[in-house]
């Protein structure tokens, strides 16, 4: 399990200037050991929240060899899964999220 922690305030009191208080995203990606699909997925993902969630996300990557425990708990049954936690609602995504608007959407994101 590796964990990514992200947390950049964009200004003192922690709000992105538009007097909201920015959004963090809390994400778990399950992936099956070091295969190219796995590194793929985990390369996509990076990219879009460097780009997108700079400073606002929180990436865990799960390898559901190491922890399938937590796989099991969470009712993954293929792999790569980008897991959104928060903000709600809670959304899945599978494969090696290669298409970057896919994912935006999946997300939530406005590009």
């Amino acid at each position: 399990m590796t964990r990514t922690p992200r947390r950049k305030r964009n200004s003192r009191n922690g709000r992105n200037g538009n007097s909201k208080p920015a959004k963090l995203y809390a994400l778990r990606l399950y992936i099956t050991g070091q295969t190219p699909r796995s590194s793929a997925s985990v390369r996509n993902v990076r990219k879009v929240c460097d780009e997108y969630l700079e400073g606002r996300f929180e990436l865990e990557v799960i390898d559901v060899y190491q922890r399938p425990e937590l796989a099991k708990e969470a009712q993954i049954i293929a792999a790569p899964t980008l897991v959104k936690r928060l903000p709600l609602p809670l959304r899945r995504l599978d494969g090696d999220l290669s298409n970057e608007k896919q994912v935006l959407l999946g997300l939530d994101i406005k590009a």
